[in-house]
């Protein structure tokens, strides 16, 4: 089956001590993406972008911190016991409205280093650059 033909798959996810747990349908032979920006390259995210029904929060609402900063376009959420960011909301135009943005770091039996990832400009607001296949470089 090609990139164009296949289909989302299910996967189950969640933060590092289990507080907080996901499934979201989602293709990852789509590959997903890194950031330059300041948030990406601290929390070292990898992540792919699916549609709010496509995501299905399990358990831990309660758990969930939430942080987001800049121009508020999404909502970065984080266990608050573990730290670990899970996934984010945001509604961009650019990105076909209302997402979901799931950290694939987080998904149970994923090696996101195996997976095919495009990188973003977001460290210079060059957003509109668009996707490249190299990460851009450290000091541009």
């Amino acid at each position: 089956m090609s990139e164009a033909q296949s289909q989302p798959t299910k996967h189950a996810g969640g933060c590092h001590c289990g507080a907080v747990r996901f499934e979201v349908d989602i293709d990852l032979a789509q590959g997903v993406s890194r950031c330059n920006c300041s948030w990406c390259t601290k929390r070292s995210g990898t992540t792919a972008i699916v549609k709010p029904n496509a995501f299905r929060l399990l358990s831990g609402e309660g758990s969930l911190g939430d942080y987001s900063w800049g121009g508020k376009t999404g909502n970065f959420r984080f266990c608050k016991h573990c730290g670990v960011h899970a996934f984010g909301t945001g509604n961009l135009e650019v990105l076909g409205g209302a997402y979901v943005g799931v950290n694939v770091n987080c998904l149970d039996g994923i090696d996101p280093n195996a997976l095919k990832v495009v990188y973003f400009d977001g460290r210079h607001d060059n957003w509109m650059a668009g996707p490249r296949d190299t990460p851009w470089p450290v000091n541009a």
